[in-house]
């Protein structure tokens, strides 16, 4: 399916992506991302913080490949998306990782959120943006955890707002939510 703007408005198409993990999202994403013109950009916010996840990271690179062009923004999301706009079509990947960077940086959740909405809001070039369901399991044991849950429910229920489509990614097959 090809999308691009939104039809007679000139705004440019946000689509959300969720599903849980190793459901197929980021696949999902970059085909989707790959469909539209122009060259597509790879907003990555995960950091290497131990060597399981700077191989996770080196896989995802080898898997993409070219023509990507990654951008490494672990917690400026906003000004990420404010360079990169009108490059092509950018796939942001994912929320969760970028809010969990944020926890542990000590910022303000709600203002990095209004942040990230006030800059999707302002593109002119497509947005997708890959994020995990946390919600759909049991309630986690610590108070950091339960916390992180919440702010992850509460940042996606806010880009699903402004999003023009959101889809769910169930062992790898999309469902349109929105």
């Amino acid at each position: 399916m090809m999308f691009g703007l939104r039809p007679g408005t000139g705004d440019c198409m946000i689509v959300l992506i969720t599903g849980g993990a190793r459901s197929g999202k980021s696949a999902y994403a970059e085909a989707r991302t790959l469909s539209l013109p122009g060259l597509p950009h790879y907003i990555a916010t995960a950091t290497a913080g131990d060597d399981e996840m700077a191989a996770r990271i080196a896989a995802h690179r080898a898997r993409r490949g070219p023509p990507w062009q990654d951008h490494e923004a672990p917690r400026d999301l906003a000004g990420a998306l404010a360079a990169t706009d009108g490059a092509g079509p950018r796939l942001v990947d994912c929320l969760t990782l970028w809010l969990s960077n944020l926890m542990f940086a000590g910022s303000d959740l709600e203002a990095e959120a209004a942040r990230l909405a006030a800059a999707l809001a302002a593109q002119a070039s497509p947005v997708l943006l890959v994020t995990n369901e946390v919600g759909m399991g049991i309630v986690p044991e610590t108070a950091l955890v339960r916390t992180f849950r919440d702010a992850a429910g509460r940042l996606n229920q806010r880009v699903a707002q402004i999003a023009d489509e959101v889809q769910l990614v169930v062992c790898g097959c999309p469902l349109r939510v929105k």
